[in-house]
């Protein structure tokens, strides 16, 4: 890898989720950053570092799918895999064509997660 080690920033209002992503990527060799909101994600630093964001669909205030549309105006070429316990076709499809690398429903398998993000980590 690059001198910068790529970073894995997980946006999930469920603690527990948070916390198990974490120790998975941490595990699996990834620097991790958790958030419990998209307006605490927006606030952080290294926002343009490399790497790829795992986010929540349903999130308080500023939701997923608007969070993307938020860092897709802001030129962030950040790679999206959405997680969601919540979703339909027509919410994967519009975050598809807005870019995101993935859309998986919980529960998902940490094999289908940890391709999703190599795929978006290259």
């Amino acid at each position: 890898m690059d001198k910068e080690q790529p970073i894995v920033s997980i946006v999930d209002d469920d603690p527990s989720i948070r916390k198990s992503l974490d120790r998975l990527l941490t595990v699996s060799g990834y620097r991790v950053k958790t958030f419990s909101s998209s307006h605490e994600f927006l606030q952080a630093e290294g926002l343009h570092s490399p790497g790829c964001l795992i986010l929540d669909v349903r999130l308080p205030g500023l939701d997923g799918l608007e969070l993307q549309k938020v860092l897709s105006e802001q030129g962030s070429a950040l790679p999206i895999i959405f997680i969601t316990g919540h979703g339909d076709i027509p919410m994967s499809v519009r975050a598809m064509k807005a870019g995101a690398i993935d859309f998986l429903s919980k529960p998902f398998s940490e094999e289908s997660l940890l391709r999703a993000i190599e795929q978006g980590i290259e």
